[in-house]
């Protein structure tokens, strides 16, 4: 047990807290009309040993905390780049424990909105009558609802990090974006290069010379190869399962036409010799794949290796055999359905701070828990939490390019399912088996 620990901390450690530092390219995926059209994606930079004093000056991390992400926007309270803590970056929430197990857009906006009320008033003001203010703004946090991301990891120092935090607390921080010359890509490029010096470029075959966030990761991964002494990690963080619309894939400049057809088919009818030079673009130096032998952060912060194959198809097997189960059972009212209540839910929060949604079940107002720690506590019909249960598992099951979880993650997502389901006596006597266990435990 304890050679299983050490090989555990040895594998995984990189995000827990630890003297040494990390420094990581966040690559995310593209949506809406960036999704439809170029589909470059978003570039952010992740310091794992540096932490927000405010959203414009960093400072050295405290015992216990996550890290900063770092990126260049357009048009957010004039300002070049912002810092938000990963928590918060990621989910719109200050703690793991308060991720949301599935999320439509509504909640994530109100996720979000809470935040901004709590945290980033100055930058994003109350609108008319005290109203969610328009504007981009929203980009700043809950961005794993709207898309997956990947990371790229190299070990830094902590020498390095005072030196990143000196060196941007003191310099311009005023709105300078440019598409070509100075996005977000860039921004990222530049940060990765103030502590490893030309590690990360532009390329002029895949990306005609313009900054774009897979080739900043890409180049990382490069620079890694040439460089083993420092260690370097690739992972996946997950979009939130939800029914908000899935991230598509992340492309170069050369390759999103490349890949897309509504782009490749008629350049190759007009203009054949230029559409051959971009297929040779392409699969000289355009393909790179962040998600292959990625590791996936999960939602309490740890690297885990993602679902075999083999352990997906049992997992969707057993899935099959309790919603089968369920479906031979008394199917329950249509007002009783998660995607009704869900539709007219306000968020609130529980006794100890965690998100829960008010929702009405035949007139009357309950509470559902919508976390991994209260999902079960909440006051909702059981088949409602059957339902929210069984709608994260069927998304964390899909293939696709990417992992949408861990074997670890699911093995607990699992265990919440197989409460969910557990007849009322069934959870009297595993409450019971465990009150006995604490109780008969000795030290």
């Amino acid at each position: 047990m304890r050679l299983r620990l050490l090989i555990r901390l040895l594998l995984f450690g990189c995000l827990a807290p630890a003297a040494r530092a990390d420094v990581a390219v966040f690559l995310e995926e593209p949506y809406s009309y960036d999704g439809a059209l170029a589909g470059t994606g978003h570039a952010a930079i992740y310091l794992r040993r540096v932490c927000a004093a405010s959203p414009t000056v960093l400072r050295r991390c405290q015992a216990g905390e996550s890290g900063v992400v770092i990126s260049r926007y357009h048009r957010i309270g004039g300002y070049d780049w912002l810092a938000i803590p990963l928590y918060p970056y990621l989910y719109a929430v200050e703690r793991p424990g308060d991720i949301p197990l599935f999320a439509d857009s509504k909640l994530e906006a109100a996720l979000r909105d809470r935040y901004r009320r709590k945290y980033l008033k100055d930058i994003a003001p109350d609108g008319p009558d005290g109203t969610i203010p328009a504007g981009d703004w929203y980009e700043l946090i809950g961005s794993a609802y709207d898309r997956t991301l990947y990371g790229l990891q190299i070990e830094t120092t902590a020498e390095q990090d005072d030196k990143f935090i000196a060196a941007y607390n003191a310099g311009p921080n005023r709105a300078a974006y440019q598409l070509v010359t100075r996005n977000c890509a860039d921004f990222v490029r530049e940060g990765v290069n103030f502590y490893y010096p030309k590690a990360t470029g532009r390329s002029v075959v895949a990306d005609l010379d313009v900054s774009t966030p897979k080739h900043v990761a890409k180049s990382l991964a490069q620079y890694s190869k040439k460089h083993p002494d420092l260690q370097f990690t690739k992972f996946v963080i997950p979009q939130i399962p939800g029914s908000i619309r899935r991230s598509r894939p992340v492309h170069g400049l050369v390759d999103s036409v490349f890949t897309a057809k509504k782009y490749v088919v008629p350049l190759a009818l007009l203009h054949p010799f230029v559409a051959g030079g971009v297929g040779v673009a392409y699969l000289t130096s355009g393909r790179f794949s962040p998600a292959k032998n990625a590791m996936v952060l999960t939602q309490d912060g740890d690297l885990e290796r993602p679902l075999t194959k083999q352990e997906r198809r049992a997992y969707e097997k057993g899935l099959a055999e309790v919603t089968k189960t369920r479906a031979n059972e008394k199917p329950g009212s249509e007002e009783a359905s998660w995607e009704h209540l869900l539709a007219d839910a306000k968020l609130d929060v529980d006794d100890h701070g965690r998100p829960v949604l008010q929702v009405r079940t035949g007139g009357t107002l309950t509470i559902l828990g919508i976390t991994r720690d209260n999902v079960l506590d909440g006051e909702g019909p059981r088949e409602v939490v059957q339902e929210l249960l069984v709608a994260r598992l069927r998304e964390q099951l899909k293939g696709g390019r990417a992992p949408k979880t861990s074997e670890a993650e699911l093995r607990r997502d699992w265990k919440l399912l197989k409460a969910a389901f557990a007849s009322p006596e069934e959870a009297h006597n595993r409450e019971s088996s465990v009150s006995n266990s604490s109780a008969g435990r000795t030290d």
